[in-house]
Formats: structure tokens, sequence, C-alpha cells
């Protein structure tokens, strides 16, 4: 890897002896992503493909041109009735109700299943653990693991990037809120993730740059930070130190179809951004009304992605849920309809299909997925453009 052994081996506290360097890093690695397996996945490295789909691109082209399949809430793959019961003592403590598990659940597939399967944008969702003492991934209130920290997660996407040098990487970092009872984005959650995003390991992955992306070139090997978070209760050097696009929650209007947000005023560079979840349909609306004013919100936004601002990164949620409608239109309900004539077309995935396919050779921008895996040609569809 990268890091050195070092920096990985600080992680669990190890430090290397005297001609057992390489031994013990190797150890130490495997420890930690045993850790982060029930975020990301089993590792095991693959070459296929859509592994390594860049290669096909040359070094020179904007990353604001190419098309970046990604997955939203990408931590809930393996949240199951099954995981809510082993942590309903944790809830408990902390006083809070965790409403169904079909609430949270957005994926299906590990990171690193996706990682192999095309995807390169992630959603990532933290916040402090129950013990107070490491950032840990939740979907609001349902905790998603207790050993898979943010720290564990990012050395899996380390080693895959090792063994996959072609490719780049975008991670998408948000304060989840809602967590425990009482749980705030405090100096302390800062800190930590902070000193993640910046430490040796982090300094030599992620790419460096800020308020702006480049190359394909300048990038590949590493990860694009896309920071929907602030760090406004520490000093201003923090803020200062810190590499990636900052989209500030404070500028990210809530449940909008069409967002407009400058991360760097200097330069005048803009997102436009369709973060449209949870369709304000009339109560009581059908499925199949609310898949339909989501479809429209994310093809649409995608339309404008292929014909206006070429070189401004444009960046599109084609995940939702109206989880108060009667009966609820759960992530998956809304992401591949519920096989019934209840949705007779499907869902979002299913409409984008034919729509995706009249953008051959257009500019789609980042679109980030719920269920992405399903119908089963709909990243092949989308890498194909």
């Amino acid at each position: 890897m990268k890091a050195n052994s070092l920096a990985v081996a600080t992680i669990l506290g190890l430090l290397p002896l005297p001609g057992q360097c390489s031994k013990l890093s190797s150890f130490a690695l495997e420890k930690v992503l045993e850790d982060a397996s029930q975020i990301f996945g089993t590792y095991v490295k693959n070459t296929n493909s859509k592994a390594e789909w860049m290669k096909s691109y040359p070094d020179d082209t904007l990353l604001v041109h190419m098309n970046i399949p990604g997955t939203h809430d990408s931590s809930t793959w393996n949240y199951t009735q099954a995981t809510q019961d082993a942590l309903l003592g944790i809830t408990d403590l902390n006083q809070v109700t965790v409403p169904a598990p079909e609430t949270f659940r957005c994926q299906e597939l590990s990171f690193i299943k996706m990682l192999d399967m095309g995807i390169r944008a992630f959603d990532m969702r933290y916040a402090m653990d129950p013990t107070n003492t490491s950032l840990v991934f939740y979907h609001s209130e349902a905790l998603l693991s207790e050993t898979a920290n943010v720290d564990n997660v990012l050395f899996g996407f380390y080693q895959w990037l090792d063994d996959h040098p072609s490719e780049t990487i975008f991670l998408s970092f948000q304060y989840e809120g809602s967590t425990a009872k009482y749980a705030s984005n405090d100096a302390a959650v800062q800190t930590l993730l902070f000193n993640s995003l910046t430490s040796p390991a982090a300094k030599s992955y992620f790419v460096q740059r800020k308020n702006s992306l480049g190359t394909l070139g300048s990038a590949r090997g590493k990860i694009n930070l896309l920071r929907r978070f602030d760090l406004d209760e520490l000093p201003s050097s923090y803020e200062d130190a810190m590499p990636g696009l900052h989209f500030s929650p404070s500028l990210w209007t809530d449940n909008d179809p069409n967002i407009v947000l400058t991360y760097n005023t200097k330069e005048n560079l803009t997102a436009y951004i369709e973060d449209y979840y949870e369709p304000t349909t009339p109560t009581g609306s059908s499925a199949t009304e609310n898949i339909r004013w989501k479809y429209n919100a994310t093809s649409s936004h995608i339309v404008k992605a292929t014909t206006e601002e070429p070189d401004s990164l444009f960046w599109t949620w084609a995940s939702s849920e109206n989880t108060d409608n009667t009966p609820p239109d759960w992530p998956q309900i809304m992401a591949l309809g519920n096989g019934t004539a209840y949705t007779p077309t499907g869902g979002v995935n299913n409409l984008l299909i034919p729509f995706l396919k009249e953008q051959k050779n257009r500019r789609v921008g980042i679109v980030m997925f719920d269920f992405f895996d399903q119908p089963e040609d709909l990243i092949d569809v989308f890498l194909s453009l």
C-alpha cells in the first residue's frame, strides 16, 4: 500500500518491531479490513472490466465531464431486522425508537461489490458511536455497525485503489443527525472526522485539491472528497487544511429538485444538484404516482446535465422514499416497485433505463441510485453512455 506500515499499525495501537515491519503491517491491515467488513464487505481482489472501467478514458478527461454511478446511503446494505434486534440494547440506552428496517435499507450489496460492479461515488453518513469513542455509520436512528468505523472503512478503499490504480472514487461525507438522543455535531465529532481525513494515509490517498475537480489522470488511484459537512466548531485552521469540495449543509436546501450551490466563490464554480428525496404528492397518493414524481425530477435534472453548463458539476440523486404514505413507500419500492400491479411499471430504476439509453454520448454527471444492482442492466447501460 501507499500508506506505510506504521500508519496501518497505528490504527490498532501496534508498533512494528525491527525485522517484523512487513509481517506486522500485513496482520494489522487484515485486522482493519476484517473490522470494516460489516460495511465494506469481505475483501477479495477482482479485476473484471467494470472494476477497471476508467482505463478506457484518457488522463486529460475532466472529472466534471465524466458519468459517475453512485449509491445513496451506501452503508445500509447489511441492515436487516436481525441487525436491528441485535442493537436494541444500544438504541434503548440512547432512548431512541427505531422504525422498521425497510425504512432505512437502500442497498443490498457491500462496498467492495459496488466497486467491482462499477460504482464510484459513495454516500457516507457518520456520527459518534454509542460509546462516544469513534465515528461509525448510521441512517438516521439506525446504527449500521458497531465495528466498521470511518477509519477501518477508509482502509478498505485504500486497499482497493492499490489494486485498481486506474480508478478514482468520490466519497461524500455527511453528519447524520437523529441518532442517539443527545448526539450532536460537536467539536469532538468534527475533530475525529478531521483526523481521519487528514491522517498520513488519507493525505496519500485523497486528492489534495481544495474546492475544485481536476482531470482523471490527476485523480487515478485516489479519492475525491465531497464535503457535506462544516467544521464550524473548530478553529479556521482546520477548515484551511481540509481538501475536497465543500457543500455546506446550510446551503444544501432540503428536498429540492433544483439546488444551485457555489462551492468555490473565487472561481465561481457551481454544482447543480437534484435531491428531491421525498415527492410532495398529496396525502394518500399511490406508489405509482410517487415514483412518477421522483422520476420526473431525476430525468429532468439529467436532461439539464446533458444540455447546460458543460463545465460545471451535476449531481443527481435518483434515490427516494415516502415512508409517511399509507402504505409506506420504502426506498426499495420507490427504486424498483413492489413486483405487483400496485407498481405496474416498476420503480425509478426501471423507468430510467430507457431514458438513459437515449442519452448516449452525453454527459449526465454523478448519479446516485438506491438498489443500483436492479434491474441488472442498469449500471451497464449507465457505463455505456
